[in-house]
């Protein structure tokens, strides 16, 4: 157990050191740069102040030309004044485009060959603008900074020393919290979903114990997302009981039993629907042609809306598109969509199904109707709705257009009544951002 503990308490030190000093490492470095590109500047200013202040004559040249001499020798750093007629004083130096740059007024730092060039302009000095030149080479950027690397390496080197000689105390204090977050783990184990571990003890057993009170919180969520599958799943019934109700309303003669028995094989699919999503433990990350079941669902409200004298519109682009979503995920959120317009419209109101491709992958389908439309405010939330229905019909589309990465958008459409338009992100994208993630 010590010895366990020494390890881990060694691996947990290094991971932490790591964290600190390879930042600190960088911010030394950082620091180091900008004092040398400081002291640079300031060896350049220095001479610009002289430049200035110089006279045309030859005393002032000669004046000028130690200044430079001298402030690169206080400095450790080169440095070169090029005046507007072309001539060089002080160290020297190629005129190379930044300094043809900077002549135009803009002082500025630019990269050279072994290291860098930190230009002054200076405005007024005589023929014209003139430029001072401080240059600081790749070995000053870097003075000072290995001798602070090493000496951050054995320090941290030291505190994992540390770490394994406390780790060795440590371990007593490891028995009595690991006993109790297993008393709440059988807790959990035997359905007290409130129990939750106090977090004590080293700081590996007081993770452990966070990271089961996440679980614990993460086990309530499943629950609850689940419970809320269900319901969505469950509400696919409505559907073909809704269609089969008003065929048993409308039938007139036996003739019509073809069409009862279409009504209830929709419903039998639909109950095997139900039954394999329930039992499944998670969401399938699956995919399907668009057009194929856009089109298969809409034939097959065709005929309840002929029923009714509705005026119905059908307009896919050429297929297939495929969606990230299900295939009977997706058909559920075409009966749901249709569903309502069919329930919340009167008999003879017209609608409109459209399918289009969106750029990127995906598609975009948009059903219209020509009815009373929503209401003022925002659409229902979920479980609530204004017709006496269950109010999940536009969550369960929500819902399987957010799983594929894409949105839910209603409004008022240009037949006069409601628009649902259902965003679907297509597999390729969803699987790009899976890796980004």
């Amino acid at each position: 157990m010590r010895r366990w503990l020494a390890v881990l308490v060694a691996a947990t030190t290094s991971l932490v050191l790591v964290s600190l000093l390879v930042p600190l490492a960088l911010l030394v470095r950082s620091v180091a740069h900008s004092e040398a590109v400081a002291s640079a500047s300031r060896a350049a200013e220095s001479v610009a102040v002289a430049v200035g202040a110089m006279d045309a004559d030859a005393a002032d040249e000669e004046t000028l030309r130690l200044t430079a001499e001298q402030a690169g020798a206080s400095s450790g750093h080169p440095v070169t004044v090029f005046l507007a007629d072309g001539r060089v004083l002080g160290a020297a130096a190629a005129r190379t485009r930044a300094v043809d740059l900077a002549a135009r007024g803009r002082s500025l730092t630019a990269a050279a060959p072994g290291g860098r060039e930190i230009l002054v302009a200076v405005q007024g000095a005589p023929g014209g603008t003139a430029v001072v030149r401080a240059f600081l080479g790749d070995g000053d950027l870097d003075r000072g900074v290995h001798r602070t690397w090493l000496a951050l390496l054995i320090l941290g080197v030291a505190l994992v020393g540390l770490g394994i000689l406390v780790a060795d105390r440590l371990a007593r204090a490891v028995v009595r919290p690991t006993t109790a977050l297993a008393q709440v783990s059988h807790r959990l184990a035997k359905g007290d979903l409130t129990a939750r571990a106090t977090p004590q003890g080293p700081p590996e057993v007081r993770t452990a114990g966070l990271a089961l009170n996440h679980l614990a919180g993460r086990i309530s969520d499943l629950l609850a997302e689940e419970r809320e599958t269900v319901a969505d799943v469950s509400h696919r019934l409505r559907t073909p009981l809704t269609g089969l109700r008003l065929e048993a309303e409308s039938l007139t003669d036996p003739g019509e039993a073809a069409r009862m028995e279409a009504r209830v094989d929709a419903l039998e699919r639909a109950v095997t629907a139900v039954i394999n999503d329930v039992r499944r433990r998670s969401r399938e990350r699956a995919s399907c042609d668009a057009v194929a079941v856009v089109r298969d669902r809409a034939e097959f409200w065709s005929v309840l809306a002929e029923d009714q004298s509705r005026t119905f519109a059908l307009d896919l682009v050429p297929g297939p598109l495929p969606v990230a979503v299900p295939a009977e995920d997706l058909a559920g959120c075409v009966d749901a969509l249709l569903g309502n317009v069919f329930a919340h419209t009167p008999d003879g109101a017209s609608f409109r199904v459209r399918l289009t491709s969106r750029p990127g992958g995906g598609v975009a389908l948009t059903i219209s109707d020509a009815g009373p439309g929503f209401g003022p405010g925002d659409p229902p939330r979920r479980g609530e709705s204004g017709a006496g229905s269950t109010g999940l019909g536009l969550d369960i589309a929500r819902r399987a257009a957010e799983d594929s990465g894409g949105s839910l958008a209603v409004g008022r459409s240009d037949l006069g009544g409601a628009e649902v338009r259902l965003l679907l992100g297509s597999p390729v994208a969803r699987g790009e951002q899976r890796l980004d993630g």
